[in-house]
């Protein structure tokens, strides 16, 4: 594979924002694998978010990209995948299996599709440093003859559309609205774009666990993300699962087990002087008061995206709701910077209305 840009290559992020922004680029949010595709002649590379190959778990996209895509180029998008009229995240992480066989019994039954939404290269030019309006008519133009499983998003500059779109298309599975400024030229791996999400989540390090109160089984998963020193800070739990769900959490997480907290980035949790210069589990709290704060530790190598309301200084307010496992995250990619900044509102002007 020779091109003008090569693997790995991180995508351009977006942070969340409360509203649709004025004088943007729009496109919905695809709920999916984010993907990078790089395509020579007969070779075509999956990269993922993380720039680690996705090729393998989605042979039936390797031929559709080959056919839809020009000979030579790189192209950013989202591999998704539609069940019953909507997108269904859960089957597109089933495609993550170690097994040949299960990969391709898959791509048969739940076939993948492509969602392409940005250009970073085609042929022998680099277009990253490209504004986005020129990137976006040449994407334009090279998928025109493109047809399914490999679509071109939809796109408008009209902030008044895309607040229909945001309404409309949430039936379907879409996460919401993606916002880019109409001159920005493609930045791997910063958030210079916008998202305007349904509801608020977060994609969190699980890096331990209580027992439920019942027994044996799993409480809640203790819930981390990385500050910008590097440090994992514990900002709350994610707990309500069935008793069944409970028993098997368990067995699921027995591989990440530590034996000894001391291997642990929370190692100092039962010293309370710790817990002033971070956060960490069992804080001491006056409404805890005799409750068992002991837990269990955690290779903190699994994420989870969890749905909060809002955050409380650093740490989510009340308990986080499970949402889906993110196999396609690493964690060192769960950071702060992620998470939605609250605009702040003047007390007086609600007390005084």
């Amino acid at each position: 594979m020779d091109l003008p840009v090569m693997p790995p290559v991180k995508p351009m992020l977006a942070k969340s924002v409360a509203r649709i922004p004025e004088g943007m680029q729009y496109e919905a949010k695809w709920d999916g694998f984010r993907c990078i595709v790089f395509r020579d002649g007969a070779e075509v590379e999956l990269g993922s978010r993380t720039g680690k190959p996705l090729t393998r778990y989605f042979p039936e996209l390797v031929a559709a990209l080959r056919a839809n895509l020009p000979e030579r180029c790189v192209v950013d998008g989202e591999i998704v995948i539609a069940y019953d009229g909507r997108l269904d995240f859960d089957r597109l992480t089933e495609r993550i299996h170690p097994a040949a066989s299960r990969v391709n019994l898959l791509a048969e039954q739940t076939p993948a599709s492509f969602v392409a939404f940005d250009l970073l290269a085609l042929g022998d030019t680099d277009l990253r440093a490209a504004p986005l309006t020129e990137r976006r008519a040449a994407l334009a133009d090279a998928l025109g003859p493109a047809g399914p499983p490999v679509h071109l998003a939809p796109a408008t500059t009209d902030a008044a559309l895309a607040q229909e779109w945001f309404d409309r298309y949430e039936g379907a599975g879409l996460d919401g609205v993606v916002a880019k400024p109409l001159h920005l030229p493609y930045r791997p791996d910063a958030r210079v774009m916008f998202k305007i999400k349904h509801e608020r989540t977060a994609d969190t390090v699980v890096a331990g666990y209580r027992f439920h109160k019942s027994g044996p089984v799993l409480g809640s998963l203790l819930l981390g993300l990385y500050d910008a020193r590097g440090a994992l800070q514990h900002v709350g739990v994610c707990a309500a699962f069935p008793m069944k769900r409970r028993a098997e959490l368990v067995e699921e997480l027995e591989p990440l087990r530590l034996d000894d907290v001391a291997d642990h980035p929370w190692a100092a949790w039962t010293d309370d002087s710790a817990h002033e210069a971070a956060r960490l589990p069992g804080a001491p709290s006056r409404w805890s008061g005799k409750k068992d704060l002991s837990w269990v530790p955690l290779r903190p190598e699994r994420v989870v995206e969890v749905a909060y309301d809002h955050m409380e200084g650093d740490r989510f307010r009340h308990t986080a709701q499970f949402r889906r496992w993110r196999p396609d995250r690493t964690p060192d990619s769960c950071t702060y910077a992620q998470l939605e900044e609250v605009p702040r509102y003047d007390l007086a002007e609600v007390l005084g209305g």
